[in-house]
């Protein structure tokens, strides 16, 4: 493992740990050169099924993207990185454990609007408005108002933090 900041090849573990479920190894290392720290997550290779796009290209599915894609989303929000980090493992997780060779982005994109509007409402409508592409301010307001009807069918006993 390289140093991110020389460069140098001689890095040393010095600590290990399982996170996330035990599905990733975090490795706290030092260089052996410029005597500074940093951290690396190892994690077993999955093989992904490829994304299905709308337009009939195929790629290989990338957690890279989708968590960018989600980072942005929930910038300036009250979600963690964690929280976001174990939103991608859980999606990255159901689309292998379908163990289907393709999937189609839509498919992916349902997974992560349904898991972010129970996370963020107003990451989820940042995340919306980009996925499913509105053509007008009117299909965004439609989509805006199906989620304030969901909130007023939340029980009056768990409050939301909002008056009505």
């Amino acid at each position: 493992m390289h140093c991110p900041f020389c460069r140098a090849a001689d890095t040393r573990v010095m600590d290990s740990r399982d996170s996330a479920e035990g599905t990733i190894i975090r490795r706290r290392r030092e260089c052996e050169s410029c005597k500074r720290r940093f951290t690396t997550y190892e994690r077993v290779e999955e093989l992904n099924p490829l994304v299905v796009k709308k337009d009939g290209r195929r790629e290989a599915f990338d957690r890279d993207k989708l968590l960018s894609g989600l980072t942005k989303a929930c910038e300036k929000r009250p979600v963690s990185v964690a929280q976001v980090e174990e939103l991608v493992t859980a999606i990255e997780r159901r689309v292998q454990e379908g163990g289907e060779k393709e999937i189609a982005s839509t498919a992916i994109g349902e997974l992560v609007m349904e898991r972010l509007h129970a996370l963020d409402e107003v990451a989820y409508v940042r995340f919306a408005s980009v996925y499913r592409s509105f053509r007008d301010i009117a299909e965004f307001m439609d989509e805006l108002k199906d989620i304030i009807e969901g909130r007023r069918q939340v029980p009056e006993a768990q409050p939301r933090g909002r008056t009505k």
